[in-house]
């Protein structure tokens, strides 16, 4: 799970096709050195606090559709978080997260809850 702070250029802009390079090349990584790889969604966000010109919501939507298009081409396990903690303005439900970026305790045992099935696979 990766992408959302490159979403909210916190390190200055990136397109996302880089976002997704640079997901890849850690997948890439893991993968030549025996780790297993679950792939997860951006979780939802609408807006950024510390920098309200972004909206990120349709850019979190798109990298999510780039990144289970990778999942499912390389027969990788792809959760899907967004779509459990999705409000009706495309970001993270209040009760999921406060700041409508980071998950709070309610927020991480939801994704836990998404999460267990894949982890039984392995």
């Amino acid at each position: 799970m990766a992408g959302i702070n490159d979403i909210a250029e916190n390190t200055g802009c990136i397109s996302l096709e880089k976002i997704l390079e640079n997901l890849i090349s850690m997948i890439e990584l893991a993968l030549d050195n025996n780790i297993k790889v679950i792939l997860c969604s951006v979780l939802p966000a609408n807006t950024f606090s510390w920098n309200p010109k972004l909206l990120p919501a349709d850019k979190v939507i798109q990298l999510n559709k780039m990144i289970y298009t990778y999942a499912k081409s390389h027969k990788i396990s792809y959760v899907d978080y967004y779509s459990a903690m999705v409000d009706d303005n495309k970001g993270l439900l209040k009760k999921y997260g406060e700041d409508g970026v980071h998950p709070n305790f309610d927020g991480y045992k939801k994704m836990e809850e998404l999460l267990q099935p894949f982890l039984k696979s392995f």
